[in-house]
């Protein structure tokens, strides 16, 4: 066997994980990914073997009530629970190994102390824990990561501007993530592939509220080496997500 063909077969070969994917019906459009099967179906569109899930009514709504329709783990939908630190918050999930923080949406502040209380009790578990930039201030989860180093954050939606900031942050918090789903500029997975490490990416897309076939297509066109694309592929999230806990 060639040389390119090895790399055909080994891109074959690679599981595409989404780490940041919703489920569930959206207050502002219609989506194929409702309910499962139709996501399944968008999963098949795109060649995406996993997704991780967060439900939109823990988004948009109650956290308990979204929570509580998450489906059961199986082979590809892997459930994600949104918490709320603080006495009237949702207690933190034992079970979860992947958690979901979205402060902006519930009004809490991520540098507060219920926030600190639960990052510690977070990173003592192991907990990976999935942040979206858009919705935190800067400087907040630069004082989260920097509180909880060992806490493995995953920040989603870090955009083209942010980095710099989030440059500054991934050299010094080793266990800060990014997940790509906006990660769009020319060559900006790339660059900081290079520069941190193809381990500190995670593939994923933010649908439905961002496009999927964009980060999918990109995933496809990385000018990295092959074991470097199938780390960002699914590689480090079956790593970090599923070894988590």
């Amino acid at each position: 066997m060639t040389a390119t063909a090895d790399t055909a077969a080994a891109a074959a070969t690679t599981p595409v994980v989404d780490v940041n994917r919703m489920l569930g019906p959206l207050p502002f459009d219609t989506v194929p990914s409702a309910d499962p099967p139709g996501l399944l179906r968008e999963l098949d569109r795109l060649r995406i073997d996993t997704a991780y899930v967060v439900h939109t009514h823990a988004v948009y709504g109650d956290p308990r009530d979204g929570n509580a329709a998450l489906p059961a783990p199986d082979g590809r939908l892997r459930p994600v629970p949104i918490l709320v630190p603080g006495p009237l918050g949702t207690g933190r999930d034992r079970a979860a190994a992947v958690v979901r923080l979205c402060p902006a949406e519930h009004g809490w502040p991520l540098a507060g102390r219920h926030s600190l209380a639960l990052a510690a009790e977070l990173a003592a578990a192991g907990t990976v824990t999935l942040l979206g930039w858009e919705g935190a201030v800067g400087a907040d989860v630069c004082k989260l990561a920097a509180a909880e180093p060992a806490l493995r954050l995953v920040l989603t939606g870090t955009g083209y501007r942010s980095g710099r900031a989030l440059a500054d942050l991934l050299d010094v918090q080793d266990e800060v993530y990014v997940d790509t789903s906006t990660l769009l500029g020319h060559l900006q997975v790339e660059w900081f592939a290079e520069r941190f490490g193809a381990h500190r990416l995670l593939f994923g897309t933010g649908a439905p509220v961002t496009d999927d076939t964009g980060p999918r297509h990109q995933l496809d066109t990385l000018e990295l080496p092959e074991p470097d694309r199938a780390l960002i592929a699914g590689g480090s999230a079956l790593r970090l997500l599923e070894g988590a806990g």
